[in-house]
Order: C-alpha cells, then structure tokens, then sequence
C-alpha cells in the first residue's frame, strides 16, 4: 500500500501543472486580442520561438552540469576555478559569467534569463527588415543565423565584459541578466518591469513547489553571516545593466524609435530600486559592512532620470536660447575689444585714416562672426546627446575601477601556516588573521589602508591560477565545526575536509584545534589556537585549557606556590589528577573536585 505522504508528493507536481494548463487555456478563450499571441511573437521571432535565448539557457545549463561537475553533484559543484581572479587566468575570465555558486544561484539566474532574455531577443528580432520582405542575401539578416549565431554570440560576448571589468572574484550570470533587463526596458519598459516583478517570482515559486510540494522546515539558529547585499555584485549588476542599455540605445536610435518618457523613467526606478542597485557597501573592520544606503538611493534616482533624457530627450540645446543671447549682451557689454577700440579712434581721425579704417572694419567683422560662433557652442549640444555622454562617462567609471583589482598578480603561495594541503596547483591552509591579497593591486598611498582587509579561515591559493580566496571563514567552520572545499578544473575535482574542535572554559574564550585532510588522505593537524584560563578558582588554583601538538591540556597554577602541573583532557566517563585537583569529564563537561567541592571548569564546543 503506497502511503498517503508518498501519494500526495506525487500528485502535488501533476494537479499543480494541470491547474496552471487549464487557467492558461480558459483564460487564452475569454481573451480575444486583435492579434493572436502566436502572430505577434512569429511577427519577430523565427516559428515565434526565442531560439537565442534557448541556446543560451542551454550553455549555462551545460556550464554548470559538465564543466563544473553538477551532473554528479548537483547541490556541490566546482567553483574555485571559475571565478574571475585576474587578467592573468583566462580560464576565470572566460567562465566566470556562465558558472554558479550553486543551485539556488542556478535557478535564480535562470529564472531571471527567462523573462528577460527572450523580451531582449524580440526586441532586437531575427527579421531586422521586416518578415514579409525578401532577404537581402546577408548572413546578417538570415532569421536562422541572426537567431542561432549572432544573438548567442552577442550574449557571449557581453558576459566577457561583465567578467574582465567586474571587481572579482566574481562568478554568476546575473550580470548578463541585468544587460538583458536593460535592454528589454529601452524598447518595452511595462512588460519588462512587470515580467521582472511579477513572472520572475511566479516562476521560482512555480519551480520550488513542483521541487518540494510539501515540506517540513523546523527553526534553527544559524551562523554569523555577512548581511545579504554583502555577498551580491553591485558593481558587476550596475555594469550588466550599463551595457544592455548602451547596446539598447544603440538599436534604439538606429531604428529611429523612442519609448514614452514617462513608462521608461518609471520602470527604470523601480528596476533599479526593486533589484537592488542601490545596495552601495563596503568593509569595515572585524566582520563590519558599512551600507551606504541614502548614497545610494539618490545615485540610482539621478540615474533614472539622465538615462531616461539619454533615451527619450528632444534634440533641443542643454542651455535655452534665451540664456545663450543674454550671456552674449553681457559680454559685449562688460568689455570692447581692441579692434573695436581701434576703429573709434579711426572714425574719429576722419578721411586721413580712410585705409586703416577698412582694414579694422574687416577684421571687426571677422571678431564679431567669431564670437558668434562661439556663442552658439551651446546651442550644438543638445539635451539627449549630453545625457548620452554622462551615461557612457558612468559606464566608463563603474568598469574602469575594476582594472587595478583585476591586474591582482599572486606572486607567492608559501605560507607560514603549520599545516597545507598540496593538490596539483592547489594550495589549501587555515590561517587567522592574514592579509587579503586580493587588495594588493589597491594598496597605494591613501588607500592603503582603506583596502586592507583581514581575513581568517580556510584560504585556498594557487600561483599557476592567481588565485586567493577566503573559501571557508572561520567564523562559519566555528558554528558548523566541519566544512568541505572542493577543488579542481575541468574534468577532475578533489574534496578538502576541515573541522574545528574545541573546549570554553567557563567564562572565557574557546581553545580549539583545526584539521584539514583530503579524501584517502590521513588527518594533518593545521592550527592550535591560543590557550585561555577558565574563570573560576578552585583551593586557590587557577585552571587553564591549552592545546598541544593537538592533545588538549589542563594546566593547574597554584596562586601560593606558583607551580604548574599538567594532566591531558580526561575522554568521556573517565577522570585524572593534577596539582591537588581531580577532574571528572561528564557527557562533555569537565568538572575539577577537591576536599568536596566539585565546579565545572570547561565544556566541549558544540556546532550546529
């Protein structure tokens, strides 16, 4: 007898689907537009199908599920080596924008791709001379190709420049999803805006309720982690989204359209503050994110409006007219030249300076139409052109601040820490406390200091790859106790396994111990850390925990002899003596007894 949760864990999926095909179908009957849905997508796109958009769909699929393992491990792919760490290895540069952290990575950034993408894709359209005329023979215009090919490549190409001018180590399509948007807002502002806030979420929730129909989730603490806008890409998104626009301008212009002012400005500020764009962060020290929020908020909204004059503005001049004349009247006003003195002084000497005067009216002349032309320098600027500039002018700026990042040139992985794991060019180690290198290339006179960041945890490295990363923080392997890193490129990849185990004394800071080995390898010892005295005083005795070539210790102080005496950490249901006292260790805590008094002293880390 198959059981009632099985049952509706199958049936969920299906009546979810027929549900969704039988409002499609009843409201396609009730709707009756003057063209049929088919006609409008067939009137652009090649069968009415957005194969580019497809084809893409199909490469970051594939990205994920063959270069990066997924196919065998679909929840742990390998990503250390398809980030974006520096103009040095090509390998990141080149699959950083088409790999993901992981499936939930995946999923979102795909889901955003197919509501955007084919928007996008029937903006630009495979019949750029209309469906109905004859083709002209060119590759260019061929539907096919264009559909294929060229939009394929085009998005190929865009994902390149989100990697070589992203601040790395970056690694997602969204930044490619973003140029998607942007162009898809240029040419249909509403249907983007409400495919991006309404259909994305549909579809994710769509997709996690056919996943999992039912299920069971029980509160949990979870470990200190960076705020959600600290782990996100600003910089690689407003970079996307630069792009896509630029490129969506371009078309735009060319096919002499413009979208209404008002729809554009307002679905590029609700795009803008809905995905976040003004989520503008940096690093303070110790775990500190600073938010600059209003900062933020006001860059995005003066955006909006200089890209919507970009977009939709006239050609009218930046500075009126009327200002232009009155500048002018000032001018003439404030000052004479000194032809125009000269030829004062020549009519006031009458018919003796006949010659000189004709020459000085000549040259008046050639000052005055000067002048003109000068004066009208503001008038050949006009409003969407200047507007034009400053968009290209902050493209410039968002990408340029990347390259010092991206030249990052690790010269060295030797490293002090007691313990490392070698795996092909792979260098894995615990440290605490260490240096960054991925700010090398910043640390320049002032900033210097402002860029230094301090990292500790698990740092994988490679000299070969010009890689440095913080792969484990120690403040997440301390909540959970054991973490695994995944290395490797294509082809192959090997798991690295950390685990922390720890005592806290009463009152005070943990001692723990850290172990990294591969699989089939034996467990290396990789850090101690600094010992620390429990905050109690037992017959005028101090305790204090210390770790030991990985052996944890009790150390007895006596306060009126100053003698120390050591004992190892007693297992489980057993006990030993040091210094006059006798410990107990029960079920995880250790308790120290003498003449009848028995205080717990230390009790072992717990992870979650």
């Amino acid at each position: 007898m198959v059981p009632t949760g099985a049952l509706l864990e199958t049936m969920l999926p299906l009546l979810t689907v027929l549900a969704l095909l039988v409002s499609v179908a009843t409201v396609r009957r009730l709707h009756r537009p003057e063209r049929r849905w088919g006609d409008v997508a067939r009137s652009r796109l090649v069968m009415g199908v957005p194969w580019g958009s497809l084809v893409v769909i199909g490469l970051v699929c594939g990205v994920y599920l063959l270069v990066q393992d997924g196919l065998t491990a679909f929840d742990d792919p390998v990503t250390i080596p398809y980030r974006a760490y520096s103009y040095f290895y090509p390998l990141g540069m080149l699959t950083a924008s088409f790999s993901h952290a992981g499936p939930n990575h995946l999923i979102g950034n795909l889901s955003g791709t197919i509501v955007v993408a084919p928007i996008a894709e029937y903006a630009w359209g495979h019949y750029p001379t209309g469906r109905d005329e004859a083709s002209s023979g060119s590759w260019r215009t061929d539907p096919w190709v264009r559909a294929l090919v060229i939009f394929p490549l085009a998005v190929v190409g865009i994902g390149t420049l989100t990697s070589l001018f992203a601040l790395g180590p970056v690694i997602g399509f969204s930044g490619v999803v973003f140029a998607f948007a942007a162009f898809a807002l240029v040419h249909y502002p509403i249907a983007t805006i409400v495919g991006v806030l309404g259909i994305q979420g549909v579809l994710v929730t769509l997709y996690r309720a056919l996943q999992t129909p039912i299920g069971v989730y029980v509160a949990e603490s979870s470990p200190p982690t960076a705020p959600s806008w600290a782990g996100i890409a600003i910089q690689g998104h407003a970079l996307g989204f630069l792009i896509g626009l630029v490129l969506g301008i371009a078309v735009l212009r060319k096919r002499g359209l413009q979208p209404d002012p008002l729809k554009f400005w307002l679905a590029t500020l609700l795009y803008g503050f809905a995905q976040g764009l003004w989520q503008i962060y940096w690093f303070g020290s110790e775990d500190t994110f600073i938010l600059f929020q209003g900062p933020g908020v006001l860059i995005v909204t003066a955006l909006a409006l200089v890209i919507t004059l970009a977009v939709t503005a006239s050609r009218r001049p930046v500075a009126p007219r009327r200002l232009e004349g009155l500048l002018a009247r000032v001018r003439r006003k404030r000052s004479k030249s000194s032809v125009e003195r000269s030829l004062e002084i020549a009519h006031a000497a009458g018919n003796r300076a006949t010659a000189t005067t004709s020459r000085l009216e000549r040259i008046s002349a050639l000052a005055s139409a000067e002048r003109s032309r000068g004066s009208g320098r503001l008038s050949a600027v006009d409003q969407q052109r200047a507007a034009s500039v400053v968009v290209l002018l902050v493209l410039a700026i968002v990408a340029g601040m990347a390259i010092p990042v991206n030249l990052f040139v690790l010269a060295d992985t030797t490293t002090t820490a007691d313990t490392a794991i070698e795996i092909e060019d792979y260098t894995v180690h615990y440290a605490e406390g260490v240096e960054n290198e991925l700010t090398a290339p910043v640390r320049v006179g002032p900033l210097e200091d402002a860029v230094s960041i301090e990292s500790s945890g698990v740092i994988v490295a490679s000299e070969r790859r010009q890689l440095w990363l913080e792969s484990v923080p120690a403040r997440q392997l301390a909540f959970t106790g054991e973490e695994s890193v995944v290395v490797g490129g294509p082809g192959w990849r090997e798991t690295v396994h950390v685990e922390r185990t720890g005592w806290e004394p009463v009152g005070n800071d943990t001692v723990y111990r850290i172990d990294l080995w591969a699989d089939g390898d034996d467990r290396q010892l990789a850090h101690e850390s600094n010992g620390s005295r429990a905050d109690v005083r037992i017959d005028n005795r101090t305790v204090t925990i210390t770790v030991e070539d990985g052996t944890f210790i009790l150390e007895v102080e006596s306060l009126e002899t100053d003698t120390v005496e050591t004992t190892a950490m007693p297992e489980d249901g057993e006990s030993t003596a040091a210094g006059g006292l006798t410990f107990d260790r029960d079920e995880g805590t250790v308790y120290a007894r003498s003449d009848g008094t028995r205080v717990a002293v230390a009790s072992a880390e717990t992870y979650d």
